[in-house]
């Protein structure tokens, strides 16, 4: 900056000192012509550096000069237009040679901004070629005509291609769900969404694709942007889960069923036997076939379904990944319907010993059953409490509800006045107890409460395996 004031102060003076350089000729020369055109050097270096008002002032002072060493005498319609064109000429030099200077400075500034911003795009552009060299999700970069512009090496391993292949092939027969996202100019808003796909790899294997894509316009006309992740473990592990959920859940069900038919069938099975004592009965075919029926439907009630081992299911969980999840799935909804949510968890809970799906799904009924009886409550707010102890943590779920009126039978399947089988509570007790926990009711507290007790892991985790190996063979003595 300083050299630039330095710089500028030389031409100021310069240009000072032509001006006192013409003055001195044209005042010591005498010739018949005036030396008036040489000012407009000085005032073209003036005009670079000095304002409009500046110039103008020099422009006047030249022409007073030009005027006062004039070899010809002062005549007023003479000099007068002629002390005008002289004035016009220098301060059009001087404000031209200003406005040159301000262009200049102007592009100057402007080709050092460009230069600033290109070279900020290019540090951008590495950064964006690295990380989407560098990304595991799979990126691609489609034209308006589905063609694929740009695909990293993880879209190669993901579409079975080999390294550089996918550029110029179309991308409906890798996912065909992105040939028909319309692009800008077909449709009038710009797509940024997600979607859940099937994809086809090269050697035609399938599988399950979540992509984020986004449509924008370039000059080059339309873009597709999309990342593609491949979901089918996350898939096969829900499946897999809902599978045995289904088959633990059928298995208790059965079992509970298998309970009522047999109830029923040692009532028939009392008065058969009562009427076959009497001997009214004792000779007709048909009472002795009723006999046959009742006496197979007692054996069909009488099988025991074994459900599968908890260790196979069971292991130690971390309850805030549990908890996490439940929180996810319960505030919404609670949130819409006007309740209130209370959480007590401490900051450190040590790993339980659950299976992870099997007590969400608990967790889930208790509350969504406190959903149900708030819907008219005065107070609506649920309480869930979590207390660790030294073996086991216990999860408290209260409601501010009317409460439960016949607790005695709350954990029976089948009872009347409940929604749908009324299996809600006996399938998470059941749930509970496969990873040797405990599901009660507590009716000390207001409202209504359940108490889900599980066990700690650890120490803990052998004694249970001594537990279920007894449970199995009864013979042996843990």
């Amino acid at each position: 900056m300083s050299f630039r004031h330095l710089h500028a102060n030389a031409r100021v003076a310069l240009a000072a000192a032509l001006i006192g350089a013409v003055a001195f000729l044209d005042w010591r020369i005498e010739h018949p012509f005036a030396f008036a055109f040489l000012y407009l050097f000085p005032i073209l270096l003036v005009g670079t550096v000095w304002r409009p008002w500046q110039i103008l002032l020099t422009a006047v002072l030249c022409t007073t000069l030009a005027d006062i060493f004039d070899p010809f005498p002062f005549s007023l319609g003479l000099s007068l237009p002629q002390d005008v064109l002289v004035f016009t000429s220098l301060a059009g030099t001087g404000l031209f040679a200003y406005e040159l200077s301000r262009s200049r400075a102007r592009e100057i500034e402007n080709l050092r901004r460009v230069e600033s911003e290109v070279a900020a795009r290019r540090a951008a552009e590495e950064q964006l070629e690295f990380l989407i060299d560098s990304s595991p999700v799979a990126v691609l970069i489609m034209g308006g005509d589905c063609l694929v512009l740009r695909a990293n090496q993880a879209a190669h391993r993901l579409l079975g291609v080999a390294d550089g292949k996918l550029a110029g092939r179309s991308i409906r027969p890798f996912v065909p769900a992105l040939g028909r996202v319309p692009f800008l100019g077909e449709t009038p808003p710009a797509f940024r969404t997600e979607m859940q796909c099937r994809g086809r790899r090269e050697g035609g294997d399938v599988f399950l694709a979540d992509v984020f894509f986004s449509t924008y316009q370039t000059a080059m006309g339309p873009r597709l942007a999309a990342l593609v992740v491949d979901a089918s473990e996350g898939l096969r592990e829900r499946e897999e889960s809902g599978l045995e959920q289904l088959l633990a859940g059928s298995r208790i069900l059965v079992g509970a069923v298998s309970h009522e038919v047999r109830n029923v069938c040692g009532a028939i099975g009392v008065i058969y036997e009562n009427l076959a004592r009497q001997g009214a009965l004792r000779s007709s075919k048909d009472f002795e076939a009723l006999g046959s029926l009742v006496e197979a439907l007692n054996k069909i009630a009488s099988i025991e379904l074994k459900q599968s081992k908890p260790q196979s299911q069971a292991g130690g969980i971390d309850l805030f990944e549990v908890l996490d999840e439940l929180r996810i799935v319960l505030e919404p909804p609670c949130a819409e319907a006007g309740i209130e949510v209370r959480w007590h968890v401490p900051a450190e809970l040590p790993a339980v010993w659950a299976d992870r799906h099997s007590l969400l799904q608990v967790l889930l009924n208790l509350t969504k059953n406190s959903q149900r009886a708030l819907e008219n409550a005065p107070v609506k707010r649920i309480e869930i409490a979590v207390a660790a102890q030294e073996r086991s943590v216990t999860i408290r779920v209260a409601d501010t509800g009317p409460g439960i009126a016949a607790a005695d039978k709350l954990f029976q399947p089948f009872q009347k006045g409940a929604d749908s089988t009324g299996l809600g509570l006996y399938l998470s007790r059941a749930f509970v107890r496969s990873f040797h926990g405990e599901l009660r009711h507590d009716p000390a507290s207001p409202g209504c409460c359940f108490v889900i007790e599980l066990a700690v892991t650890g120490p803990t985790e052998a004694e249970y395996g001594r537990v279920a190996e007894h449970e199995a063979h009864p013979s042996i003595v843990a």
